[in-house]
């Protein structure tokens, strides 16, 4: 992997893993293609799980599971912060993979492997501190809660950040003394292994963490899998109800991570240059792909013009093309349809009355190499209504759609109104404001003079249709974990009979 570069990689080995090892396909198994965004040529071929190859990960989970359940939180500890040294030595090839499946560019990709070690560390360092609570009751009796793991849980991911959200699912499952099988999206699915293989090096019981491969029917036997007690589920709000349909029909514990429309205010007092920055930030990171982009972007009717002339300069700058080059700043969208689906956002904008003031346009760049791959040139709205299709719809590519306020109160009441509700944003220098603001915003994160960070610190989640459950931070305990109370009575038994 040290000397790969765009177009030369192709990817034998297989992708499925439980039991502790790669598992080999079978003879005559059906086979999909699994494409290079920045060239469209053909980078492996992913074999989905049928029902007894998802049967068979889930039994290595549930045996592995029974061992490292029983483990202490430090030893568990142990374990995890080996992963973690493990990704952070190999950090640089897991980029380089990660740019190659997924299209995004290589700085970005350090930052997400950087990120997926940082949350199996922090969770290493919640684990010894898991515990229940003591509670004295008349009389000399009293209770105590025991902080219980799960059992196994899957994780079903999405394909904008394939190693770091399997990190994110693992890492507070493990911790809390569950096993793990992941099903990593098809269009994607090279770098999860990867992970499993790691945390087995780390020294897992054999079979703990298992990657299944596959499609909608794959997820589907996960979330009808008796055995398995918990779904967690990044992507989209039609999959995800889906998902919360299957998954209540043998009561499993469920978290969903679903899109969004995020809205970010930018008022007439802020600092222009850093507004400027957290909205180029908010809509053009992983090429556009991101569930929390600040695409509608509300800006005080004052400053309008002056936003807008620098956000198009900085727009029109974005370096597009091959993304392994450091100064590259943008990469290739993930698939042909995804690309066409944007482009064709762009084009209906534009007949509901959107001004395209930069970007909207295929883009093939110099190097022809790259001449198949799914580029487009970033793009900036204006002249946008709250009714347009693009302001209301999650378009999920490097589209901003620009729209100007007057007041306060009616920017929020716009702002709110969604069915979304994953980010915010507001940018002011008016810190009475800002607080106001981002407690009135409904939206389970709320950036203030910033956007798009991630750290693994806080809990992160969804409103309303976005989702529910949290991912990162200690609140995420109560989400792969379950609490028993055992009362004792040190005295005779109280009874009516």
């Amino acid at each position: 992997m040290p000397s790969a570069s765009t177009g030369s990689v192709v990817v034998t080995d297989d992708l499925n893993y439980w039991g502790g090892r790669r598992i080999k396909s079978k003879d005559g198994a059906t086979t999909e293609p699994v494409f290079e965004p920045a060239t469209g040529r053909v980078l492996c071929q992913m074999v989905p799980c049928g029902a007894e190859e998802v049967d068979q990960a889930v039994q290595s989970a549930q045996a592995a599971y029974l061992k490292w359940s029983k483990m202490a939180g430090i030893e568990r500890s142990r374990v995890m912060l080996e992963a973690a040294r493990i990704i952070r030595e190999r950090r640089d090839n897991i980029a380089k993979l990660e740019v190659i499946n997924n299209g995004k560019t290589i700085t970005e990709a350090e930052y997400d492997i950087d990120a997926a070690w940082q949350c199996i560390e922090y969770y290493a360092g919640l684990a010894p501190t898991l515990s229940g609570q003591h509670i004295q009751l008349p009389g000399g009796a009293f209770a105590y809660t025991r902080r219980e793991p799960l059992g196994v849980c899957a994780g079903i991911l999405a394909w904008n950040y394939p190693f770091m959200i399997a990190a994110w699912k693992c890492a507070p499952a493990l911790a809390c003394g569950n096993a793990v099988v992941f099903k990593p999206s098809p269009m994607t699915p090279v770098t999860g292994v990867i992970l499993a293989e790691i945390f087995h090096e780390a020294g897992v019981p054999v079979g703990l963490v298992n990657v299944v491969q596959g499609g909608a029917e794959t997820g589907s036997l996960l979330c009808h899998h008796p055995n398995v007690a918990k779904v967690s589920f990044t992507g989209s709000v039609p999959t995800g109800k889906k998902v919360m349909e299957m998954s209540a029909k043998t009561v499993k514990h469920v978290t969903l991570e679903l899109g969004g429309k995020s809205p970010l205010l930018i008022f007439k007092d802020c600092e222009l240059e850093n507004a400027v920055r957290g909205a180029l930030m908010a809509n053009f990171l992983t090429q556009g792909q991101v569930c929390t982009n600040g695409t509608r972007v509300f800006v005080q009717r004052e400053i309008m013009p002056q936003f807008l002339e620098e956000v198009v300069k900085r727009t029109k700058a974005i370096v597009v093309g091959d993304p392994l080059l450091t100064e590259t700043r943008m990469g290739g969208l993930i698939s042909k349809p995804q690309l066409d689906k944007v482009l064709g956002f762009v084009a209906q904008a534009k007949k509901e009355g959107a001004r395209v003031l930069c970007g909207g346009e295929p883009l093939t760049p110099s190097d022809p190499k790259l001449k198949n791959g799914y580029f487009m040139s970033p793009c900036v709205l204006d002249n946008c209504r709250d009714d347009m299709t693009c302001v209301k719809e999650e378009i999920f590519g490097p589209v901003m759609s620009v729209l100007p306020f007057d007041t306060e109160e009616e920017v929020l009441q716009r702002a709110n109104n969604t069915t979304f509700g994953l980010a915010s944003g507001v940018f002011t220098r008016d810190i009475s404001r800002a607080h106001r603001v981002a407690a009135n915003l409904e939206a389970g994160t709320c950036y203030i003079n910033t956007y798009s960070i991630s750290p693994v610190e806080v809990p992160f989640g969804g409103y309303k249709m976005s989702g529910f459950g949290r991912e990162n931070g200690q609140a995420t305990v109560d989400y792969y974990s379950q609490l028993k109370t055992v009362i004792v009575e040190m005295g005779d038994v109280d009874s009516l009979f």
